[in-house]
Protein backbone atom coordinates (compact mmCIF):
# COMPACT_ATOMS: atom_id res chain seq x y z
CA UNK A 1 0.00 0.00 0.00
CA UNK A 2 1.45 3.24 -0.78
CA UNK A 3 2.19 5.64 1.26
CA UNK A 4 -0.57 8.40 0.35
CA UNK A 5 -3.01 5.95 1.51
CA UNK A 6 -1.43 5.52 5.01
CA UNK A 7 -1.58 8.98 5.15
CA UNK A 8 -5.16 9.38 4.84
CA UNK A 9 -5.98 6.16 7.29
CA UNK A 10 -7.20 6.60 11.02
CA UNK A 11 -6.56 3.92 13.52
CA UNK A 12 -8.55 3.87 16.84
CA UNK A 13 -6.35 2.18 19.80
CA UNK A 14 -8.83 0.77 22.48
CA UNK A 15 -6.85 -0.24 25.18
CA UNK A 16 -6.63 0.33 28.93
CA UNK A 17 -2.92 -0.22 29.17
CA UNK A 18 -0.46 2.77 28.95
CA UNK A 19 2.38 0.64 28.00
CA UNK A 20 0.37 -0.86 25.09
CA UNK A 21 -0.87 2.50 23.93
CA UNK A 22 2.77 4.26 24.19
CA UNK A 23 4.34 1.78 22.01
CA UNK A 24 1.32 1.62 19.39
CA UNK A 25 1.06 5.42 19.25
CA UNK A 26 4.15 5.89 18.65
CA UNK A 27 5.21 2.65 15.75
CA UNK A 28 1.84 3.70 14.18
CA UNK A 29 2.26 7.49 13.69
CA UNK A 30 5.67 6.77 12.60
CA UNK A 31 4.20 4.72 9.79
CA UNK A 32 2.57 7.68 8.69
CA UNK A 33 -1.16 6.89 10.45
CA UNK A 34 -3.28 9.49 12.48
CA UNK A 35 -3.94 7.78 15.57
CA UNK A 36 -6.32 8.47 18.18
CA UNK A 37 -6.88 6.34 21.72
CA UNK A 38 -9.54 5.67 24.21
CA UNK A 39 -9.00 3.15 27.21
CA UNK A 40 -12.48 1.59 27.44
CA UNK A 41 -15.28 0.11 25.13
CA UNK A 42 -17.92 2.90 25.77
CA UNK A 43 -15.81 6.13 24.85
CA UNK A 44 -14.89 4.40 21.95
CA UNK A 45 -18.13 3.82 20.82
CA UNK A 46 -19.02 7.38 21.72
CA UNK A 47 -15.78 8.88 20.02
CA UNK A 48 -16.82 7.02 16.57
CA UNK A 49 -19.94 8.92 16.63
CA UNK A 50 -17.77 11.83 15.41
CA UNK A 51 -15.03 10.99 14.39
CA UNK A 52 -15.22 7.46 12.24
CA UNK A 53 -11.68 5.36 11.98
CA UNK A 54 -11.22 3.54 9.10
CA UNK A 55 -9.52 0.43 11.30
CA UNK A 56 -9.94 -0.15 15.00
CA UNK A 57 -7.07 -1.96 17.74
CA UNK A 58 -9.37 -3.47 19.95
CA UNK A 59 -8.12 -5.04 23.29
CA UNK A 60 -10.11 -8.16 24.64
CA UNK A 61 -9.88 -7.52 28.67
CA UNK A 62 -10.79 -3.73 29.28
CA UNK A 63 -13.02 -2.28 32.87
CA UNK A 64 -16.73 -1.97 31.90
CA UNK A 65 -17.92 -3.70 28.69
CA UNK A 66 -14.94 -5.91 27.17
CA UNK A 67 -13.75 -5.95 23.68
CA UNK A 68 -16.06 -8.63 22.46
CA UNK A 69 -19.22 -6.57 23.77
CA UNK A 70 -17.60 -3.71 22.31
CA UNK A 71 -16.82 -5.16 18.78
CA UNK A 72 -20.64 -6.44 18.64
CA UNK A 73 -22.04 -3.09 19.65
CA UNK A 74 -19.90 -1.09 17.02
CA UNK A 75 -21.38 -3.56 14.47
CA UNK A 76 -24.68 -3.18 15.25
CA UNK A 77 -24.01 0.70 14.61
CA UNK A 78 -24.71 1.71 10.31
CA UNK A 79 -22.06 3.94 10.35
CA UNK A 80 -18.97 2.00 11.36
CA UNK A 81 -20.26 -2.02 10.95
CA UNK A 82 -18.46 -2.04 8.26
CA UNK A 83 -14.70 -0.85 9.89
CA UNK A 84 -12.27 -3.70 10.41
CA UNK A 85 -11.01 -4.74 14.31
CA UNK A 86 -8.34 -6.52 14.80
CA UNK A 87 -8.28 -8.00 18.43
CA UNK A 88 -5.32 -7.78 20.72
CA UNK A 89 -5.36 -10.54 23.46
CA UNK A 90 -2.02 -11.58 25.74
CA UNK A 91 -0.13 -14.56 25.39
CA UNK A 92 -1.31 -15.59 28.94
CA UNK A 93 -5.26 -14.91 28.05
CA UNK A 94 -7.58 -17.36 27.13
CA UNK A 95 -8.57 -15.65 23.84
CA UNK A 96 -11.69 -17.21 22.12
CA UNK A 97 -10.51 -16.72 18.58
CA UNK A 98 -14.38 -17.92 17.04
CA UNK A 99 -16.22 -15.85 19.59
CA UNK A 100 -13.93 -12.79 18.15
CA UNK A 101 -14.55 -14.14 14.29
CA UNK A 102 -18.42 -14.27 15.11
CA UNK A 103 -18.77 -10.73 16.70
CA UNK A 104 -16.68 -9.16 13.83
CA UNK A 105 -13.33 -9.18 13.69
CA UNK A 106 -11.67 -9.66 11.01
CA UNK A 107 -7.98 -10.69 12.76
CA UNK A 108 -5.80 -10.19 15.73
CA UNK A 109 -2.83 -10.18 17.72
CA UNK A 110 -0.52 -11.32 20.70
CA UNK A 111 0.79 -9.16 22.80
CA UNK A 112 3.59 -8.30 23.67
CA UNK A 113 3.47 -6.89 20.15
CA UNK A 114 5.98 -7.39 17.33
CA UNK A 115 5.41 -3.84 15.35
CA UNK A 116 6.17 -5.27 12.37
CA UNK A 117 3.51 -7.99 12.54
CA UNK A 118 1.35 -5.16 13.76
CA UNK A 119 1.92 -3.17 10.40
CA UNK A 120 2.07 -5.43 8.09
CA UNK A 121 -1.54 -7.03 9.61
CA UNK A 122 -3.34 -3.19 10.16
CA UNK A 123 -1.81 -2.34 6.24
CA UNK A 124 -3.63 -5.78 4.79
CA UNK A 125 -7.01 -5.26 6.10
CA UNK A 126 -6.66 -1.40 5.41
CA UNK A 127 -5.87 -2.40 1.49
CA UNK A 128 -8.52 -5.26 1.67
CA UNK A 129 -11.36 -2.48 2.46
CA UNK A 130 -10.10 -0.15 0.30
CA UNK A 131 -10.51 -2.97 -2.35
CA UNK A 132 -13.71 -3.81 -0.94
CA UNK A 133 -14.94 0.22 -0.45
CA UNK A 134 -13.93 0.40 -4.74
CA UNK A 135 -15.86 -3.11 -5.27
CA UNK A 136 -18.85 -1.15 -3.53
CA UNK A 137 -18.54 1.60 -5.10
CA UNK A 138 -18.17 0.19 -9.33
CA UNK A 139 -21.29 -1.96 -8.23
CA UNK A 140 -23.34 0.99 -7.16
CA UNK A 141 -22.55 2.52 -10.37
CA UNK A 142 -22.72 -0.29 -12.75
CA UNK A 143 -26.89 -0.41 -10.76
CA UNK A 144 -27.07 3.11 -11.68
CA UNK A 145 -26.13 2.35 -14.83
CA UNK A 146 -28.26 -0.71 -15.41
CA UNK A 147 -31.29 1.88 -14.19
CA UNK A 148 -30.64 4.46 -16.62
CA UNK A 149 -30.36 1.47 -19.78
CA UNK A 150 -33.87 -0.02 -18.04
CA UNK A 151 -35.23 3.74 -18.24
CA UNK A 152 -33.83 4.04 -21.65
CA UNK A 153 -35.62 0.86 -23.07
CA UNK A 154 -39.42 1.45 -21.29
CA UNK A 155 -39.01 4.97 -23.24
CA UNK A 156 -38.42 2.88 -26.21
CA UNK A 157 -41.21 0.32 -25.92
CA UNK A 158 -43.62 3.48 -24.76
CA UNK A 159 -42.80 5.09 -27.92
CA UNK A 160 -43.28 2.12 -29.90
CA UNK A 161 -46.32 1.32 -28.30
CA UNK A 162 -47.52 4.69 -28.70
CA UNK A 163 -47.05 4.76 -32.51
CA UNK A 164 -49.06 1.67 -32.57
CA UNK A 165 -51.66 3.10 -30.14
CA UNK A 166 -52.72 6.37 -32.24
CA UNK A 167 -51.93 4.78 -35.95
CA UNK A 168 -54.76 2.12 -35.06
CA UNK A 169 -57.71 4.77 -34.93
CA UNK A 170 -57.33 5.96 -38.49
CA UNK A 171 -56.36 3.29 -39.68
CA UNK A 172 -59.44 1.03 -38.73
CA UNK A 173 -61.41 4.30 -39.95
CA UNK A 174 -60.14 4.20 -43.24
CA UNK A 175 -60.17 0.28 -43.49
CA UNK A 176 -64.47 0.57 -42.48
CA UNK A 177 -64.69 3.45 -44.76
CA UNK A 178 -62.88 1.00 -47.94
CA UNK A 179 -64.62 -1.68 -47.21
CA UNK A 180 -67.98 -0.14 -47.34
CA UNK A 181 -67.47 1.07 -50.45
CA UNK A 182 -66.39 -2.84 -51.33
CA UNK A 183 -69.76 -3.92 -50.23
CA UNK A 184 -71.60 -0.98 -52.58
CA UNK A 185 -69.42 -2.21 -55.20
CA UNK A 186 -70.19 -6.18 -54.38
CA UNK A 187 -73.87 -5.48 -54.18
CA UNK A 188 -74.70 -5.84 -57.58
CA UNK A 189 -74.56 -2.28 -59.25
CA UNK A 190 -71.20 -2.95 -60.78
CA UNK A 191 -68.68 -0.21 -59.12
CA UNK A 192 -69.39 1.76 -56.11
CA UNK A 193 -69.12 5.42 -56.68
CA UNK A 194 -66.44 7.77 -54.86
CA UNK A 195 -68.14 10.99 -54.06
CA UNK A 196 -66.06 14.08 -53.34
CA UNK A 197 -66.41 14.40 -49.63
CA UNK A 198 -65.20 10.41 -49.26
CA UNK A 199 -61.92 11.39 -51.08
CA UNK A 200 -61.20 14.39 -49.12
CA UNK A 201 -61.94 12.40 -45.72
CA UNK A 202 -59.33 9.63 -46.60
CA UNK A 203 -56.81 12.40 -47.86
CA UNK A 204 -57.08 14.28 -44.58
CA UNK A 205 -57.43 10.58 -42.30
CA UNK A 206 -54.38 9.88 -44.21
CA UNK A 207 -52.49 13.32 -43.88
CA UNK A 208 -53.07 12.68 -39.69
CA UNK A 209 -51.49 9.18 -40.06
CA UNK A 210 -48.16 11.03 -41.69
CA UNK A 211 -48.44 13.74 -39.32
CA UNK A 212 -48.76 11.67 -36.17
CA UNK A 213 -45.90 9.50 -37.36
CA UNK A 214 -43.92 12.50 -37.57
CA UNK A 215 -44.56 14.33 -34.44
CA UNK A 216 -44.14 10.78 -32.14
CA UNK A 217 -40.16 10.76 -33.45
CA UNK A 218 -39.57 14.10 -32.29
CA UNK A 219 -39.49 12.85 -29.04
CA UNK A 220 -38.58 15.14 -26.18
CA UNK A 221 -34.99 13.05 -24.39
CA UNK A 222 -36.77 13.77 -20.85
CA UNK A 223 -40.00 12.73 -21.42
CA UNK A 224 -41.43 8.82 -22.02
CA UNK A 225 -43.43 10.60 -24.78
CA UNK A 226 -42.24 13.30 -26.57
CA UNK A 227 -45.33 15.69 -27.55
CA UNK A 228 -44.00 17.87 -30.11
CA UNK A 229 -46.43 20.97 -30.93
CA UNK A 230 -47.18 22.76 -34.06
CA UNK A 231 -49.87 25.63 -32.78
CA UNK A 232 -51.79 27.55 -34.49
CA UNK A 233 -55.58 29.36 -34.41
CA UNK A 234 -57.65 26.11 -34.13
CA UNK A 235 -61.70 25.98 -34.48
CA UNK A 236 -62.74 23.44 -32.40
CA UNK A 237 -66.65 23.44 -33.81
CA UNK A 238 -65.15 22.85 -36.95
CA UNK A 239 -62.50 19.90 -35.95
CA UNK A 240 -65.08 17.92 -34.26
CA UNK A 241 -67.29 18.06 -37.24
CA UNK A 242 -64.72 16.70 -38.99
CA UNK A 243 -63.81 13.47 -36.33
CA UNK A 244 -67.54 12.67 -35.81
CA UNK A 245 -67.37 12.25 -40.35
CA UNK A 246 -63.92 10.37 -40.04
CA UNK A 247 -65.54 8.30 -37.23
CA UNK A 248 -69.25 7.53 -38.70
CA UNK A 249 -68.53 3.98 -39.99
CA UNK A 250 -67.11 2.76 -36.48
CA UNK A 251 -69.87 4.93 -34.55
CA UNK A 252 -72.28 3.21 -36.63
CA UNK A 253 -71.10 -0.18 -36.46
CA UNK A 254 -71.68 -0.14 -32.60
CA UNK A 255 -75.01 2.05 -33.13
CA UNK A 256 -73.19 5.07 -31.06
CA UNK A 257 -74.69 8.65 -31.96
CA UNK A 258 -72.39 11.76 -31.40
CA UNK A 259 -73.80 14.97 -30.83
CA UNK A 260 -71.73 17.85 -31.50
CA UNK A 261 -73.05 20.83 -29.18
CA UNK A 262 -69.65 22.89 -29.87
CA UNK A 263 -70.80 26.15 -30.81
CA UNK A 264 -69.84 27.75 -33.83
CA UNK A 265 -69.26 30.77 -31.68
CA UNK A 266 -66.60 28.94 -29.25
CA UNK A 267 -63.62 31.56 -29.25
CA UNK A 268 -60.24 29.84 -31.10
CA UNK A 269 -58.16 27.83 -29.05
CA UNK A 270 -53.98 27.98 -29.62
CA UNK A 271 -53.23 24.24 -30.34
CA UNK A 272 -51.59 21.68 -32.62
CA UNK A 273 -54.49 20.63 -34.37
CA UNK A 274 -53.26 17.13 -34.59
CA UNK A 275 -52.38 16.68 -31.18
CA UNK A 276 -55.94 17.73 -30.53
CA UNK A 277 -57.10 15.08 -32.52
CA UNK A 278 -55.42 12.47 -30.85
CA UNK A 279 -56.91 13.51 -27.91
CA UNK A 280 -60.41 13.53 -29.11
CA UNK A 281 -59.84 10.19 -30.77
CA UNK A 282 -58.31 8.47 -27.25
CA UNK A 283 -61.68 9.78 -25.11
CA UNK A 284 -64.06 8.15 -28.12
CA UNK A 285 -62.41 5.13 -28.91
CA UNK A 286 -61.83 5.20 -24.90
CA UNK A 287 -66.04 5.05 -24.81
CA UNK A 288 -66.46 2.70 -27.42
CA UNK A 289 -64.03 0.58 -25.75
CA UNK A 290 -65.43 0.30 -21.85
CA UNK A 291 -69.56 0.45 -22.82
CA UNK A 292 -72.05 -1.47 -25.04
CA UNK A 293 -73.46 -0.29 -27.97
CA UNK A 294 -76.21 2.32 -28.14
CA UNK A 295 -74.01 4.72 -26.86
CA UNK A 296 -74.84 8.27 -27.01
CA UNK A 297 -71.43 10.62 -26.81
CA UNK A 298 -71.32 14.65 -26.32
CA UNK A 299 -69.01 16.54 -27.45
CA UNK A 300 -69.70 20.40 -25.59
CA UNK A 301 -66.85 22.75 -24.67
CA UNK A 302 -66.96 26.60 -23.13
CA UNK A 303 -64.73 29.06 -22.25
CA UNK A 304 -63.53 29.43 -18.37
CA UNK A 305 -61.40 31.90 -16.82
CA UNK A 306 -58.37 30.73 -15.01
CA UNK A 307 -57.43 31.38 -11.15
CA UNK A 308 -54.19 33.37 -10.72
CA UNK A 309 -51.79 31.82 -7.66
CA UNK A 310 -51.30 34.59 -4.82
CA UNK A 311 -47.13 33.84 -6.19
CA UNK A 312 -48.50 35.45 -9.60
CA UNK A 313 -48.82 38.99 -10.38
CA UNK A 314 -51.21 41.08 -12.55
CA UNK A 315 -49.27 41.79 -15.70
CA UNK A 316 -47.95 37.66 -15.38
CA UNK A 317 -52.24 36.45 -14.76
CA UNK A 318 -53.19 33.15 -16.37
CA UNK A 319 -54.87 33.13 -20.09
CA UNK A 320 -58.92 32.13 -20.65
CA UNK A 321 -59.16 28.50 -21.52
CA UNK A 322 -61.81 26.34 -23.14
CA UNK A 323 -63.34 23.65 -20.57
CA UNK A 324 -63.56 20.76 -23.50
CA UNK A 325 -65.80 17.92 -22.52
CA UNK A 326 -66.59 14.42 -23.93
CA UNK A 327 -69.61 12.82 -22.08
CA UNK A 328 -71.50 9.73 -22.54
CA UNK A 329 -74.48 7.78 -21.03
CA UNK A 330 -72.74 4.68 -20.62
CA UNK A 331 -72.02 2.06 -17.38
CA UNK A 332 -69.82 5.25 -15.51
CA UNK A 333 -66.58 4.51 -13.75
CA UNK A 334 -65.77 3.51 -9.73
CA UNK A 335 -63.85 5.87 -8.15
CA UNK A 336 -61.12 3.49 -7.63
CA UNK A 337 -60.72 3.44 -11.49
CA UNK A 338 -61.04 7.39 -11.85
CA UNK A 339 -57.78 7.86 -9.47
CA UNK A 340 -54.83 6.55 -11.74
CA UNK A 341 -56.96 6.33 -14.78
CA UNK A 342 -54.85 8.87 -16.80
CA UNK A 343 -51.04 6.77 -15.47
CA UNK A 344 -49.34 4.76 -17.90
CA UNK A 345 -50.46 1.20 -19.08
CA UNK A 346 -53.45 1.85 -16.87
CA UNK A 347 -56.67 0.04 -18.36
CA UNK A 348 -60.65 -0.21 -17.48
CA UNK A 349 -60.75 -3.73 -16.20
CA UNK A 350 -64.22 -3.85 -18.25
CA UNK A 351 -63.22 -3.03 -21.54
CA UNK A 352 -65.30 -4.80 -24.42
CA UNK A 353 -62.00 -5.38 -26.48
CA UNK A 354 -58.81 -6.58 -25.41
CA UNK A 355 -57.09 -4.89 -27.90
CA UNK A 356 -54.41 -1.86 -26.27
CA UNK A 357 -52.27 -1.20 -23.95
CA UNK A 358 -53.87 1.06 -21.75
CA UNK A 359 -51.90 4.27 -23.40
CA UNK A 360 -54.70 6.36 -24.60
CA UNK A 361 -55.57 8.22 -21.46
CA UNK A 362 -51.85 8.69 -20.46
CA UNK A 363 -51.00 10.47 -23.92
CA UNK A 364 -54.19 12.83 -24.03
CA UNK A 365 -52.53 14.27 -20.46
CA UNK A 366 -49.31 14.16 -21.70
CA UNK A 367 -50.69 16.39 -24.84
CA UNK A 368 -53.33 18.55 -22.82
CA UNK A 369 -50.04 18.99 -20.22
CA UNK A 370 -47.91 20.02 -23.18
CA UNK A 371 -50.46 22.66 -23.77
CA UNK A 372 -50.49 24.20 -20.86
CA UNK A 373 -54.06 22.79 -19.82
CA UNK A 374 -55.41 20.34 -17.41
CA UNK A 375 -57.39 16.76 -17.79
CA UNK A 376 -59.64 15.09 -15.52
CA UNK A 377 -62.73 12.88 -15.82
CA UNK A 378 -66.69 13.33 -13.49
CA UNK A 379 -68.35 9.92 -13.14
CA UNK A 380 -70.10 7.51 -11.04
CA UNK A 381 -71.50 3.97 -11.93
CA UNK A 382 -74.29 3.45 -14.47
CA UNK A 383 -74.52 7.14 -14.51
CA UNK A 384 -72.21 7.71 -17.53
CA UNK A 385 -68.92 9.75 -17.52
CA UNK A 386 -67.81 13.03 -18.70
CA UNK A 387 -63.91 13.31 -19.18
CA UNK A 388 -62.77 17.32 -19.81
CA UNK A 389 -59.22 18.64 -20.83
CA UNK A 390 -58.66 22.54 -21.16
CA UNK A 391 -56.84 24.55 -23.96
CA UNK A 392 -55.40 28.34 -24.13
CA UNK A 393 -58.04 30.47 -26.15
CA UNK A 394 -55.87 32.16 -29.05
CA UNK A 395 -54.83 35.73 -27.93
CA UNK A 396 -53.07 37.25 -31.61
CA UNK A 397 -50.88 38.72 -29.30
CA UNK A 398 -49.28 35.62 -28.08
CA UNK A 399 -49.28 33.51 -31.28
CA UNK A 400 -45.56 33.95 -32.19
CA UNK A 401 -44.59 32.91 -28.62
CA UNK A 402 -41.75 29.89 -28.51
CA UNK A 403 -42.85 26.63 -27.13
Amino acid sequence: MGIDTVEQSAILLVDDNPTNLGILVKALSDAGYQVRVAQDGESAIAQTTYAKPDLILLDVMMPGIDGFETCRRLKAIATTKDVPVIFMTALSEVFDKIKGFEVGAVDYITKPFEIQEVLVRVQTHLAIQTLQNQLLAQNQQLQAEIRERQKAQEAVQVFLHAVSHDLRNPVTGGLMVLKSLLEEAESGTGAATISHSILQRMIQSHDRQLALINSLLETHSNDLIGISLQREAVNLHQLVEQLAADWQPMLKKDDVTLQNQLSKELPLVYADRNQLCRVYENLIANALKHNPPGLTLTLDANSTQVQSTPSQSAQHSQPSMLRCTVQDSGVGISPEQTADMFELYKRGEHARRTVGLGLGLYLCRQIVAAHGGQIGVESQPGHGSTFWFTLPIFDSSTKLDKL
